[in-house]
Formats: structure tokens, sequence, C-alpha cells
């Protein structure tokens, strides 16, 4: 899945994008709120964590337009420990959490896990397809009640594909949820990934069909 992380401060940034590239997310980092509002306008991403002091427009009013679009991605926000009003008011604008600096990071992650869940996963701690199990809460496979192992690009497509299993999802949708910004990648490597997956998916009563001009469908086979 794809995160975008809106925060000015390099080194928080990096330590954050770090921790959850590390966790198997793609992530895209920006500074400044004009230019995430204008990427959340163009990419798809799962979750916004979004700083609320932030140049070029802050994050309350990135908030609103994100809101005002009608889009429904969670929102975490990132405040400073006195910024009680502006806590308050990101709430009312349709914030989904908030968390105050300094923080932990292990918060952090357990807070944004949760939010993806609600929102990929429908609220449900599992997901199957066929003999195919997903457990959204560790992000972990099994298939036929046998761990699954997994890369961490391969838990990324699976993630996609099983959140949405039966419908098509498009090459350029699982691409963008499985890269983010900075990775140097094509669309050749997505399928590299896709072919690894259905090999160790072989034999497990499910299937990725490639849908000629449709993209990849997850199914039991």
């Amino acid at each position: 899945m794809r995160i975008l992380l809106v925060e000015d401060h390099a080194e928080l940034a990096r330590w954050i994008a770090e921790a959850f590239r590390g966790a198997g997310y793609a992530v895209d980092v920006l500074g400044d709120g004009g230019d995430a509002d204008h990427a959340l306008q163009l990419e798809g991403y799962a979750l916004a964590i979004l700083d609320l002091s932030l140049p070029g427009m802050d994050g309350l009013e990135v908030l609103r337009r994100l809101r005002a679009r009608k889009q429904t991605m969670p929102v975490l926000l990132l405040t400073a420990r006195g910024d009680v009003s502006e806590r308050v008011r990101g709430l009312d604008l349709g914030a989904d959490d908030y968390l105050t600096k300094p923080f932990a990071l292990e918060e952090l992650e357990a807070r944004a896990k949760a939010l993806l869940r609600r929102g990929q996963a429908g609220g449900l701690p599992l997901l199957t397809c066929g003999e195919l199990a997903f457990d959204a809460g560790d992000r972990a496979f099994k298939l036929r009640g046998k761990a699954l192992h997994l890369t961490r690009r391969e838990t990324a497509v699976l993630e996609v594909l099983v959140t949405r299993a039966g419908r098509a999802v498009s090459r350029d949708h699982l691409f963008a949820q499985v890269f983010g910004m900075d990775d140097e990648a094509n669309p050749e490597a997505l399928e590299i990934y896709v072919h690894r997956v259905r090999k160790k998916l072989e034999g497990g009563g499910v299937a990725i069909r490639t849908l000629r001009g449709l993209g990849y469908l997850l199914e039991p086979a």
C-alpha cells in the first residue's frame, strides 16, 4: 500500500519513511503543503500522514481541500503538543486520528496500521480468497493453513489483490500502490513480482489471472 507523508522536517521525515518502507509500504515524502495538495489530487494513496505546520499551504487547508473533493482516505495528523485548537479543528475537518510531537515511532506505526486496516480491509481483521487467508493486523498470509513466505514487494502486490479479491485491479493502480515516487521501477518490474507471487500460489487453491486490457484478478482456482 502507498502512503503519503507530508512533513517539512527533513530528518523526521526520513526517519518515519524508512520505518514504513522497512515494513513493506511504498512511501512518498513531501515537505510543502501545496505539493501535497497537488499529489493528493493525482495519486491514489491508502493513507496520508499530514503535519499541520507546513510551508506553502498549512496542513489544515490541505485536509479541508481533500475532504471537499470527497476523498475518503484516512488522514493521521502530526501536531505540536500545544496545538489543541488545531487538533480539534483538524478532527472537525475530517481527520481520522492525530499524534502529538514528540512521539514514539512504534505508536505512529500502530495508529497508521489501524487506519490502513479500516480503510483497505473494511475493518475486517481477516480476509480470505479460496485457500488464501490474509491477517490485516500482521500483514501476514497463510495458504492452506501454512505461512506463505513473501518478500516485501511480493507482500505489497498480494495485499492489494486480496483486498480487492474477485475484482479486476488495473496495472496502473497496482504499480502505484507497490512503488513510490522515489522508487526506480518500471512496469516490467511489476510483472516480475506478479509472476513470483503467482508461482508461490500454485497448487494452493487460489490464482492470479491476467485480464487483457484490464489488469489482474485474484480468485479461487
